[in-house]
């Protein structure tokens, strides 16, 4: 007897149903497509992970050495004689003096602009500031402004700290344990790498010391009231650079990204 194919069996179930088409059969199993390769990683690429995580970091400064969100710095002459420097962001003032820095929360008050921080308070008035501590009370009068030094203005770097007679400057990377120094108005030049010996947060100061023995220096910087001996330009941070004999004295302030 002759085989019937199974389109012609099918199609009449199908018909019944109100479908149309043919039930076709595959002799073969559908196949799976293959796999993709798994992605290899080259002995060099493991060798630039490992440089990547064993090279050298530069050291987070201390945040006091920072002006914060303020876009300037504001220089303070006081009765009885204190100077004093304040940055004012939204949320906070920071306030340096010759003993070291503090960090004010607003407060309220009718006029002007008040913070405090314990039994320290700074109460803005326009050009006048009063300042009352434990230690007494402070008339302030406002000096001398300060552009606060950016990031775009100085790419790549993360302090900057300068002086004069004769003028010089240094730069820290904000890569990498590295200063750049221009000495003598800029005559020499030295681009070298640091170890950090003392780093306090809450006291804000840093000591560096060089990371080559052929060339030492130290170089040291601190959280208070800095003004430039030429400029009177007001600062945060004071810098002590020792190298070859000589020591070099100015000023300075973090640069945040």
């Amino acid at each position: 007897m002759p085989r019937l194919s199974s389109c012609r069996v099918a199609l009449p179930l199908l018909m019944s149903l109100g479908l149309s088409g043919c039930i076709t059969y595959v002799n073969s199993p559908a196949t799976e497509p293959a796999p993709e390769p798994a992605p290899t990683v080259s002995a060099a690429d493991d060798a630039a992970d490992a440089d990547d995580a064993a090279a050298p970091k530069a050291p987070l400064l201390p945040s006091t050495l920072f002006p914060g969100e303020a876009d300037e710095l504001v220089g303070w002459r006081c009765t009885p004689a204190q100077d004093l420097v304040t940055a004012e962001g939204e949320d906070e003032l920071r306030l340096w003096s010759a003993l070291g820095a503090n960090r004010l929360t607003p407060s309220v008050v009718a006029s002007g602009s008040r913070y405090q921080n314990g039994g320290l308070s700074v109460w803005l008035k326009g050009d006048e500031a009063l300042v009352e501590s434990q230690r007494g009370r402070l008339d302030c009068r406002r000096d001398i402004t300060l552009d606060a030094l950016t990031r775009e203005g100085h790419p790549g770097v993360m302090f900057h700290g300068r002086g004069n007679e004769p003028g010089w400057h240094v730069e820290l990377a904000n890569d990498v344990p590295r200063l750049d120094l221009t000495l003598d108005y800029g005559e020499r030049e030295l681009t070298l790498p640091y170890r950090v010996t003392t780093l306090d947060n809450g006291a804000g100061r840093v000591i560096l010391a060089s990371g080559q023995a052929a060339r030492p220096f130290t170089l040291r910087i601190e959280a208070k009231a800095c003004f430039d001996d030429m400029s009177g330009q007001p600062w945060p941070a004071r810098v002590t650079l020792s190298l070859n004999g000589d020591t070099y004295r100015g000023c300075g302030q973090g640069i945040a990204p």
